[in-house]
């Protein structure tokens, strides 16, 4: 199986790499078109800051590459947020496949839902959250082959001071004051907010249901 990862100025790429080798999978580090267009699957990583990541893939003509891509791309962390509309972090046109916003945590909440802390939050103080959200938090409302085999309330681990607004494209929740979308999928692309290479089992898990798609 041929898999790359698109390399840019902004990828958690050592990190997938590992997680892949564990599912005894050698990936492909590339940022040329056609090794992205022939490959069978396609993992878009990212950490860091939108516009940045945005600029270094407009800079090498990835943006437009990504949008063709026909075979299942999944989109990581800042990956998945760069598959949304725009982003309110500095203000961000991002690639427009999954056509919902991204926003910022807020840092205070009091209203009734929004303000709720689940159990794995109450130390952050009631009504309080700490921006951004650092740690395991679980998925809930699993709604794709993505998830093949994993429960509802399965941990993952986060590092994200931004979110996906809930949609019709959400495929997976989250709760961190309010609920957001851990994951969504339109077509062929798929994102996940949290970090599959960091969240042990289940994240395993989840990429070996990408890579069987």
């Amino acid at each position: 199986m041929n898999i790359a990862i698109v390399k840019y100025n902004a990828g958690n790429i050592q990190s997938v790499l590992y997680a892949l080798e564990r599912l005894g999978i050698n990936a492909t580090v590339t940022g040329d078109a056609d090794a992205l267009r022939s490959a069978d699957k396609v993992i878009f990583p990212g950490v860091g800051e939108a516009s940045s990541a945005m600029q270094s893939l407009q800079e090498n003509g990835l943006d437009a590459v990504i949008k063709d891509l026909k075979q299942p791309v999944l989109g990581i962390c800042v990956g998945m947020q760069l598959l949304c509309n725009h982003s309110e972090e500095n203000d961000t046109k991002c690639l427009g496949i999954v056509p919902v916003g991204v926003k910022r945590f807020p840092a205070t909440s009091n209203q009734q839902g929004e303000g709720f802390l689940n159990s794995t939050l109450t130390k952050a103080g009631e009504g309080i959250l700490k921006v951004p959200q650092v740690g395991w938090n679980t998925i809930y409302d699993l709604r794709s082959p993505l998830f093949s085999g994993i429960p509802d309330s399965s941990y993952i681990y986060n590092v994200h001071s931004y979110y996906a607004t809930d949609s019709q494209y959400t495929i997976a929740r989250c709760n961190y004051g309010l609920p957001y979308a851990a994951a969504v999928q339109k077509d062929n692309f798929y994102g996940v907010q949290f970090h599959t290479e960091k969240s042990a089992d289940t994240g395993d898990r989840i990429l070996h249901n990408f890579l069987s798609l």
